[in-house]
């Protein structure tokens, strides 16, 4: 059992995804704080090792399905490059030292932390089979991201930011989806939670998700609680950044095909990438740049 096998095992590229643990703090206004940055860290820490205990944790109960998929066999546990034995004990390595890192912040991250677990459980074994139910599953795991970002620094999470990350998690499950029906249509079925699903309503069901999304983002742009606690009319211009980004990720999904792993398609699409960087740094401008530029 290698280093390179064990980060296989533990999709050290997924973390970027407990990125999101940081986002209350980031548009509170409040991430430069040494404290709150010393919370949202710790939380993101402890979500990244708990959420690969679940990766193992799935992977174990996966690996029969997984040796027949043209990319899932050479993971380390379908591949047999670690053994079950060596893996459950990598899994309960993992969620010990996630949950202690979280029960070293305050008990709420604990619970948030033990819930995403005991979910995904319940997901391994049984409720990834249900169509919709997979994808909800999916947006709820985001969800628990953001509220133990909340948790771990003291920040209220706002109602546009729930249902913000909700849809956006619903169109990144739904395209993941969508890229692992096309696989399966040249063949035998991996999933199947597939069965629930065809291209036409995958298709309608992201558009639809990602036209929602742009407008619910629109009114947190123009809302005037967000534009007063900002200090700025202009958030609006953010939205071309969150236009283009979604388009892109259609594009990515409809077109290229490209989307069975969302994760993959953010860190190797550099036009993403770039529109990413614009949109946070229009708001480093916003929250933290201008007010500074205002005091000097």
């Amino acid at each position: 059992m290698s280093i390179r096998q064990i980060i296989a095992l533990i999709r050290l590229e997924h973390w970027v995804k407990n990125l999101f643990v940081f986002i209350p703090a980031f548009f509170a206004a409040r991430l430069h704080e040494p404290e709150v940055m010393r919370g949202a860290i710790m939380a993101f820490l402890a979500f990244s090792l708990v959420a690969s205990a679940v990766y193992v944790l799935n992977d174990l109960v996966d690996a029969p399905q997984d040796r027949n998929h043209p990319n899932k066999k050479n993971r380390p546990i379908a591949s047999g490059a670690i053994g079950r034995t060596q893996a459950i004990i990598v899994l309960v390595l993992l969620l010990f030292g996630g949950t202690a890192i979280a029960a070293s912040v305050n008990t709420v991250t604990l619970v948030l932390c033990l819930l995403y677990f005991t979910i995904n459980i319940f997901y391994s074994f049984s409720l990834k089979h249900i169509a919709l139910i997979d994808i909800s599953l999916i947006g709820l795991g985001f969800l628990l991201r953001i509220f133990a970002g909340g948790a771990a620094t003291g920040v209220a999470v706002s109602h546009w930011l729930i249902v913000l990350t909700f849809l956006l998690a619903l169109i990144l499950g739904l395209a993941k989806r969508r890229g692992e029906y096309i696989i399966t249509t040249g063949g035998h079925s991996f999933r199947k939670a597939l069965e629930g699903y065809n291209l036409p309503f995958l298709d309608m069901g992201m558009v639809v998700c990602s036209t929602v999304a742009i407008v619910a983002y629109l009114m947190y742009c123009f809302s005037p609680e967000v534009t007063t606690r900002i200090g700025s009319q202009n958030i609006y211009f953010t939205a071309f950044f969150v236009i283009l980004g979604v388009l892109r990720y259609l594009q990515l999904a409809i077109v290229f095909n490209r989307t069975e792993s969302p994760t993959r398609a953010l860190l190797k699409d550099l036009f993403l990438q770039i529109v990413l960087l614009g949109w946070i740094g229009s708001f480093v401008w916003l929250l933290y740049l201008k007010k500074m530029a205002g005091t000097i």
